[in-house]
């Protein structure tokens, strides 16, 4: 048995909430992507040795690896693109504390909103239809 005890956000604790969202996403990335390139120009360095080690001519050691380096430099931030979809996160501040609730008309589902970068946001989708806003406007703006 683990002692995990399940909480519920109350709205008056939403509300007092105040602490700016803080998000290590761009550090993160920064640190694998100074990682791989070390290991890139290692694996050059290497390979030149290597091959220059084995008698075949230096020049043509040098072009053919500085030519391979480019090739997978190129292709490690095309493929690091794809796996970065997550933008920058917003200035503090920018987000906005707010209390929307929406319902699906398909199904019942309902969802609450707490953050958005704007005071009445887009309606999101559900059940390829868009949520209704059960919030009065009222308590909005």
């Amino acid at each position: 048995m683990n002692d995990f005890t399940p909480t519920t956000d109350f709205p008056e604790v939403i509300d007092q909430d105040t602490r700016a969202i803080a998000s290590g996403a761009k550090q993160r990335d920064e640190r694998i992507q100074s990682r791989r390139r070390t290991v890139l120009a290692a694996v050059s360095v290497l390979a030149v040795v290597a091959l220059i080690a084995a008698a075949y001519p230096w020049p043509r050691v040098l072009i053919a690896v500085a030519v391979a380096y480019l090739v997978l430099r190129v292709g490690f931030t095309i493929l690091g693109s794809f796996a970065r979809p997550i933008p920058a996160p917003p200035p503090a501040g920018e987000l906005r504390r707010v209390k929307l609730t929406y319902r699906c008309s398909s199904c019942g589902t309902e969802l609450r909103m707490t953050l958005a970068n704007d005071e009445v946001p887009q309606a999101p989708r559900h059940c390829a239809d868009e949520m209704e806003l059960t919030t009065a406007i009222e308590d909005v703006l």
